[in-house]
């Protein structure tokens, strides 16, 4: 069976407390976005994983398909299966790749071996493998809360923008991020703004990461004024970097190619 995972976006991320167990509570939007890696999961003889495209660092056996493969391999009773991952979706960008390959690998295992799950039941799988994950499942626009395994679903449709995504080649860790960040809970509630018109989003919404992010990584600041100066109505670093997107009202003429989409929403 074939699937083809997606990338998100944040529009807006929040670090509002930092929790005893050594978490973060959140709050963010999640936007998915058409820009996909590929995966096909075939029975076979025995468990086997390979992957083509973007080089993944780290060590193969520990990727997120085969954690979730084996997730539901021993509960469910799981043939042998080999997983095919094409990673088009650059890796530590803030866009949710690894994240989005390990929901969709539990989607595609459920119907494959008609498991029966339940979104509510996959979600909860997800959750183990990463905050991220769970909103993968359903695909739709959603507010992250908690440590960003508490989805709502929101209504933001952003099908009548452009979509610019700039991916500076450097590596942002998520402990870097978070150290540079202050919790704060006296933030405004990002449901509220994304009711405003996009072209107000920029003066109320932002990502907490970006202060100290950008300014250990200039990099990253650079690609978000290439997207201001292209017109962009709205620009943001996503997730903890290093990827930055922006939002057109029309399509804009880079003078610096970058990946450039319409932003449909998708669903699995």
């Amino acid at each position: 069976m074939l699937a083809f995972p997606n990338a998100k976006i944040n529009i807006g991320l929040q670090v509002l407390s930092k929790r005893k167990d050594g978490y973060h509570t959140i709050s963010s939007i999640l936007y998915p976005i058409p820009w996909h890696d590929i995966l096909e999961i075939i029975p076979y003889h025995r468990l086997e994983f390979e992957q083509s495209g973007i080089e993944i660092p780290g060590n193969p056996d520990e990727n997120l398909c085969l954690k979730a493969y084996k997730l539901l391999a021993q509960p469910y009773g799981l043939p042998p299966v080999k997983i095919h991952l094409h990673k088009v979706i650059p890796t530590g960008a803030g866009l949710g790749g690894g994240s989005s390959d390990a929901a969709f690998t539990l989607l595609l295992l459920n119907r494959m071996f008609d498991l029966k799950l339940s979104a509510k039941k996959l979600k909860e799988y997800a959750g183990i493998l990463g905050s991220d994950c769970p909103f993968f499942i359903d695909n739709l626009p959603a507010l992250a809360s908690g440590t960003g395994t508490e989805l709502q679903v929101v209504d933001l449709d952003l099908k009548a923008y452009f979509i610019g995504i700039i991916h500076p080649p450097v590596h942002v860790g998520t402990r870097e991020a978070y150290a540079g960040v202050t919790p704060s809970e006296d933030k405004p509630d990002l449901t509220d703004l994304i009711r405003q018109p996009v072209s107000q989003w920029q003066s109320g919404i932002c990502n907490d990461f970006e202060l100290s992010v950008m300014a250990a990584h200039p990099e990253i600041r650079q690609a978000k004024s290439q997207l201001q100066n292209d017109g962009a109505i709205f620009t943001s670093m996503s997730g903890s970097g290093s990827a930055v997107f922006g939002l057109f009202d029309r399509l804009p003429t880079p003078a610096q190619p970058y990946t450039l989409t319409k932003p449909l929403v998708i669903q699995t």
